[in-house]
């Protein structure tokens, strides 16, 4: 058994705790801004209640054998300061967040597993977590990675050791690239089921492919066909989490998600149009 906090109790780490629940193999603690009355977490396979230590200060911490950080990227450094209070020299740290950039967002403070997830997942106004389809997690096949897995040993989920972690975070990235077509629009995955806008994010996606090999990802030419396809064969009234924080009037991840590509892709003389359009077009929407 071990001790693991999750930092960010929000649509991800909710299903992350439920899934370390229903191992039933840990002893749990949720790190919240806000107290949880409960946590429920609607699966494929039945609703989980989870039944854990809930803490809103860091001050309350002490020390676990295992961090989960589950908050959007744009609030890192208030996961952080829970990392202070968490941390000791056998703690281990697993980073699971959008973007490409976990390692940036922590290191040389600490060492961190960064780990990309796709499960589609949405938190309800009542605070409780709907889990759409199984959740697949891809880590580093190192020591770390191994020892991330067997977290989740007797659960659901599947956590694939790879030995190309650059090139899963990036093929993740690229679905991401296209969820910002749903805040753009305010309206749900079936929105990609048009053919104009599908063939918007297959140009997206496109775009995230050219920075991405030149990263050093390995993404084949069919990545945006594959992708497209799997938006359109998913729940068309399916809310990614970009969306919901635009409808709910919350920060967005924009540059987590889009934002990097621009970066990226100006550092390698990479043009990226449409992208560069839908960061604009967010943040000013996130102005008004």
């Amino acid at each position: 058994m071990a001790r693991v906090a999750v930092v960010g109790v929000g649509a991800i780490g909710g299903v992350l705790a439920g899934l370390l629940q229903s191992g039933g193999a840990h002893e749990l603690l949720l790190c919240t801004r806000r107290p949880l009355k409960q946590l429920m977490v609607e699966t494929p396979d039945g609703v989980v209640r989870v039944q854990a230590c809930n803490l809103t200060d860091p001050a309350e911490a002490s020390p676990v054998d295992w961090v989960i950080v589950a908050t959007k990227t744009y609030d890192c450094a208030g996961a952080k300061l829970w990392l202070q209070k968490l941390c000791d020299a056998k703690t281990r740290i697993a980073v699971v967040q959008n973007g490409v950039e976990h390692r940036e967002q922590f290191e040389p403070d600490w060492e961190v597993l960064p780990v990309v997830i796709d499960v589609p997942t949405e938190r309800r106004p009542d605070g409780s977590v709907l889990q759409r389809s199984k959740a697949v997690m891809r880590v580093e096949d190192s020591d770390l990675g191994l020892a991330f897995a067997g977290l989740f040993a007797g659960t659901s989920a599947d956590v694939e050791p790879v030995d190309d972690f650059v090139s899963a975070a990036w093929r993740k990235l690229c679905i991401n690239a296209a969820g910002a077509i749903s805040a753009l629009t305010l309206k749900p995955a079936g929105i990609l089921r048009d053919t104009l806008w599908g063939q918007v994010a297959l140009d997206m996606i496109d775009e995230c492919v050219a920075v991405g090999r030149a990263e050093g990802a390995m993404l084949d030419d069919a990545t945006g066909e594959r992708i497209l396809a799997g938006y359109r064969a998913a729940s068309p009234d399916s809310i990614n989490s970009l969306l919901a924080d635009r409808l709910a009037g919350r920060p967005m991840e924009i540059d987590a998600r889009n934002g990097v590509i621009v970066r990226r892709g100006q550092k390698h003389g990479i043009a990226t149009p449409l992208n560069r359009m839908a960061v604009a077009l967010l943040a000013e929407a996130a102005q008004s």
